[in-house]
């Protein structure tokens, strides 16, 4: 119990930043030209700034414990991958008129249910599991779909979602392609949505982000819960397919890098790339502190939505409007993440001979699962 009060501060610093994520990002991709690639290279700038200058200079100057290992940096590697496309799903699927009312509620739902399932995998607990922590997860995706389904709409000039649901949208409110802050109704273009690449980009953002927490989990263990260490791994995934790669693909494309941009499209873009980097951190916090993926994750993504259907009201200042079922949603996201901590499996402590520490125990146990 003590790892567990430890460890959810830092957690709930995760669910304030990736709750922020989303939003953010919606707000930069009209600025970044509606280029998706361009969009991807300013997350993967701030990540490398975030996650790869500052532990390195930190790890230079002052050190820290544990150390490199292959295992360690394998793991680490893989959740950064996986952090990387998982932005790149969301991206995709908001650049090809997909809705933050029905992609983020998706995502946040059925992320937690994949990362769970995957810790159970890794950590054979399949025989643990009870009809309590089935309940958990299933409130938490259900009240995370129910949260934006009732989102309250505001009762001004009608949105873009609800002009046309089914085009993509170009323009922006804060300003035009021009950046010259004309023009600032929000219009839709003739081109329809692409339904293969919404349900795509959300598919893949689910699968990669629900693996994140586990990969990430292991890296750490294998570094001798090293906390700089995994965020460094992270930060050289992120910049191998979020900033070389979409160097690259605009270079050799035909629409090259985007020829529109706005300040505000940077800004918002890079700040995405902030709150994901600094969500990151907080979630290796939380496992330093004796939080473990089997609930850390279903608590993030349980209360992430939270936060960023807040902000959608605050935007829309329709906090009047709310419904009940808005409301019941909600209760029905914390509920469940609390049934499901508490009701997590947890793996048995192995027998540990006398002459022999436990935690060379730990580590036998989780290497033979590999």
């Amino acid at each position: 119990m003590r790892g567990i009060l430890t460890a959810i501060p830092f957690a709930l610093i995760t669910v304030i930043c990736w709750g922020f994520y989303g939003p953010v990002l919606h707000h930069g991709i009209a600025g970044m030209d509606n280029n998706a690639w361009a969009q991807l290279l300013c997350v993967g700038l701030s990540y490398f700034i975030i996650t790869v200058i500052v532990p390195l200079y930190i790890l230079k100057t002052k050190g820290e414990q544990g150390a490199f290992t292959t295992r360690g940096v394998r793991w680490g590697l893989g959740a950064g991958a996986c952090g990387a496309l998982g932005a790149l799903g969301i991206i995709t699927a908001l650049k090809n008129g997909g809705s933050p009312v029905y992609v983020m509620p998706i995502v946040f739902g059925c992320a937690p249910v994949v990362n769970t399932f995957v810790s159970i995998w890794m950590g054979k607990l399949f025989d643990k599991m009870t009809p309590g922590f089935y309940l958990g997860i299933i409130l938490v995706a259900l009240g995370a779909v129910g949260v934006f389904a009732f989102k309250p709409q505001a009762d001004a000039a009608p949105s873009a979602d609800m002009v046309a649901p089914h085009s993509v949208i170009t323009q922006v409110s804060f300003s035009n392609a021009d950046g010259d802050g004309s023009n600032s109704t929000q219009t839709p273009s003739t081109a329809p949505a692409n339904i293969f690449l919404i349900v795509g980009g959300i598919c893949l953002t689910v699968l990669c982000w629900g693996a994140y927490g586990s990969l990430l989990h292991k890296s750490q263990h294998h570094m001798e819960n090293s906390r700089l260490r995994p965020l460094l791994c992270v930060g050289i995934a992120y910049f191998a397919i979020a900033v070389i790669i979409p160097i690259l693909i605009m270079s050799v494309s035909e629409s090259g890098f985007p020829k529109a941009t706005t300040l505000g499209g940077w800004s918002y873009s890079m700040l995405a790339g902030v709150f994901g980097a600094v969500g990151a951190f907080g979630i290796i916090l939380s496992f330093t502190f004796g939080g473990k993926p089997v609930f850390v994750m279903p608590l993030v993504f349980g209360g992430a939505p939270i936060i960023n259907t807040i902000i959608s009201v605050m935007e829309m200042k329709a906090v009047g409007e709310v419904q009940g079922m808005f409301y019941g949603s909600l209760t029905m996201v914390i509920i469940g993440a609390i049934v499901t901590l508490v009701n997590a499996p947890k793996p048995g402590k192995p027998t540990a001979p006398a002459d022999e520490p436990e935690d060379s125990n730990d580590l036998e146990q989780v290497e033979a699962i590999e």
